[in-house]
């Protein structure tokens, strides 16, 4: 602000506090046993000075305004660092989907469509998934709106491949903070290499960063669902884990059923207030899961155990007291907003495929976001140099995201 006196001139920071849009709304539904249910829903469409308005759709119980909102201000920036033109917005249900059957989901996802339909579209908001919505729901979100429009565009991303979906899109998380660290450790004359690596959680974003960090020739060692975690000192089996969460959608517990020498550790017997995964030895971290699961505490077992690289896969895992110690240390660390800007910038390439009618193959998707990964990591990492801080990727790409937004703010003028 002291070095560019037109942000405040403009009024950006009291501008880009308050989102343009914010939408709550009712949703009602029929279970199985004829019972009504209602859940509340939210879409906070936060920026759109770079584009339309891009941010995931999360299902889960611990949702309420509050968390929709700070994801939609986190994203606005994630989605400026991609160097897409895509806005930033955010959305969800305090809807649960455990223990829900496919006909309750559906019903639920059609009620939840009927009233989010009137406030997106192709140029306006595009929504994806995110923790509790997949291609499943997805897709029946998707069927409600083409019925209630007649249209077929490209309003919601993570669709399936035979209508819509980019190959790719999946792996696109999870592969994307996996080269974000690869250039981490790149800029500092090394590699994953041989790194023994901690990975949390156990869906899309972990489950394909631990493949490939076997690609790039590391050892993924822990994955964890909601009720514990897997070490497994060999290596985590991916086959074992897409069949265990992609398939069957079962416990972790059932993993050492196929690999007795893994060790599973449930939640009950982590160490007080601390995340067990972040306790097992390794070079390489890579929070998967949700946010604020890697506290003060577990930064430090986790610096003291020889850590040199954090990679955030999920949004903003890291509390603000575990970021301190991160900073402080000095290691290579990627905030989410970069680290795992992969997943939104694949969704842009999905816009991008459906508005022109065509498909992409695996490896043209791949190679851009390598890419876009690479530009990720060189524009933050330039960023903080020329404030006066190297290898302060935090500070690099916050400012670097904001400017790009600020800029584009001003030269549309106050609205």
């Amino acid at each position: 602000m002291d070095k560019y006196p037109k942000y405040r001139k403009n009024g950006i920071i009291e501008r880009i506090v308050e989102p343009e849009r914010q939408i709550m709304f009712r949703i009602a539904w029929v279970d199985d046993h004829g019972q009504v249910q209602v859940n509340k829903g939210y879409r906070i469409q936060f920026n759109s000075a770079l584009g339309p308005y891009k941010g995931g759709i999360r299902f889960h119980p611990s949702v309420y305004g509050g968390i929709i909102k700070f994801l939609g201000f986190e994203q606005i920036f994630k989605n400026s660092l991609t160097g897409l033109p895509i806005g930033g917005g955010k959305g969800g249900s305090d809807f649960d989907p455990k223990g829900k059957s496919d006909n309750e989901i559906m019903r639920f996802c059609q009620a939840f469509m009927s009233e989010l339909y009137r406030h997106i579209g192709p140029t306006t908001d595009v929504p994806a998934g995110d923790i509790g919505v997949g291609a499943r729901e997805i897709g029946y979100m998707y069927g409600q709106y083409k019925r209630l429009t007649g249209s077929f565009d490209g309003v919601l991303t993570g669709k399936k491949i035979p209508w819509g979906g980019s190959l790719g899109r999946t792996q696109a998380t999870g592969y994307g903070a996996v080269y974000f660290a690869q250039n981490m450790l790149e800029g500092r004359g090394d590699s994953l290499e041989g790194k023994i690596c901690a990975v949390s959680g156990a869906g899309n974003v972990a489950i394909y960063t631990i493949e490939k960090l076997y690609l790039l020739g590391a050892k993924p060692v822990t994955c964890s669902d909601s009720r514990g975690m897997i070490y497994h000192e060999k290596g985590i089996d991916v086959a074992t884990l897409k069949q265990l969460k992609e398939i069957e959608s079962a416990s972790l517990s059932k993993y050492t059923h196929q690999h007795p020498d893994a060790k599973y550790i449930s939640v009950a017997d982590y160490p007080a207030g601390r995340n067990h995964v972040w306790s097992v030895p390794c070079q390489a971290a890579f929070p998967s899961a949700t946010q604020n699961e890697l506290n003060g505490d577990d930064a430090e077992t986790l610096l003291n155990n020889g850590c040199i690289c954090i990679s955030e896969g999920a949004n903003m895992p890291s509390t603000p007291e575990a970021v301190e110690k991160i900073l402080k240390a000095k290691i290579a660390y990627g905030p989410g907003k970069a680290a795992n800007a992969g997943g939104v910038a694949t969704s842009q390439l999905e816009m991008a495929q459906n508005s022109s009618m065509q498909q992409w193959t695996f490896e043209e998707v791949d190679g851009k976001l390598f890419n876009i990964m690479r530009n990720i990591y060189t524009n933050a990492s330039e960023t903080a140099k020329e404030f006066g801080q190297p290898d302060n990727l935090v500070f690099g790409a916050n400012i670097a995201g904001f400017r790009k937004v600020a800029d584009a703010m001003i030269d549309q003028g106050v609205m």
